[in-house]
């Protein structure tokens, strides 16, 4: 009879441990800091980007991180006193970076569309962006339609190659065996572009005029062509229950375009005006 009180004992010991540990975990994950208060805690944000995404993001020669989402990253975070660190990232993977914690958020030219939605929160709009089909001016593309059976590059996880997916009709049905060659960066894209070892090019409109107009060989001319997928704008991304990191930078962006600052990045990063 002792020794089965004894056991019984045991078990009820080891079931209330087992229970508070429960209790414990489920009382520390209430307590797990946000995005928010670990930003302040350490005084600096770790912010997810592509590195050759120009003019959002890009390294110039001497390996300084620059560009237009730089300033306006920083512009916001100043006003908190908190500093930015910018992490480049394998850009098709940039969902898992910030999932991981690798990263704090997403800031590079980054559209805002139903797929990415579904798995992350984004910042309020802050500028218009589109898709557009770049070749060179030699190859006579000047519609969607004259890509019939040529050679279309595309980014790996850009919101190119998503529309390309989500709209076929528009592009997708014309281009060489319906299917793109996918590229890393823009940057690779360009260069096979170049070579004429692809035909076509479905980029960012932001990208391609500061290409175009900044960096392109003199001697190359190039069309660049509207495809009609519905209008983009880019935004902050970052984890689903990062509500209060949102308020914060949407805060933030709003003081910016309404003292002037947010301007003065457009103007210099695109010579224009926010949309």
């Amino acid at each position: 009879m002792k020794k089965l009180n004894l056991v019984t004992l045991v078990i009820l010991i080891f079931t209330l441990t087992l229970s508070g540990c429960r209790i414990k975990d489920r009382k520390d994950l209430k307590q797990d800091p946000n995005t928010w208060s670990k930003i302040m805690k350490n005084k600096k944000v770790v912010i997810g980007i592509d590195d050759s995404f120009v003019p959002m993001d890009f390294q110039t020669k001497s390996g300084k991180i620059v560009g237009y989402d730089v300033d306006l990253a920083r512009a916001v975070f100043q006003q908190y006193g908190v500093t930015v660190e910018f992490q480049p990232i394998d850009w098709s993977m940039n969902t898992t970076e910030l999932n991981n914690g690798t990263i704090d958020l997403i800031w590079n030219g980054f559209t805002i569309n139903e797929q990415r939605e579904k798995s992350m929160l984004f910042s309020k709009p802050y500028l218009k962006n589109g898709q557009v089909l770049v070749s060179k001016t030699d190859q006579k593309i000047t519609n969607p339609q004259k890509m019939n059976n040529r050679v279309l590059g595309v980014q790996t996880g850009s919101a190119g190659s998503m529309d390309l997916d989500k709209h076929p009709k528009v592009l997708k049905k014309y281009i060489k065996d319906n299917n793109p060659i996918m590229y890393d960066t823009f940057t690779d894209a360009f260069i096979d572009l170049n070579a004429n070892r692809i035909q076509g090019l479905l980029i960012d409109q932001v990208y391609a005029n500061y290409y175009i107009n900044k960096m392109q060989a003199k001697y190359i001319k190039y069309n660049v062509t509207p495809v009609n997928y519905p209008s983009e704008f880019y935004g902050v991304g970052m984890k689903k229950n990062d509500t209060k990191l949102k308020n914060k930078i949407d805060f933030g962006i709003n003081k910016l375009a309404k003292n002037g600052e947010l301007a003065k990045i457009n103007r210099k990063w695109l010579g224009q005006k926010n949309d």
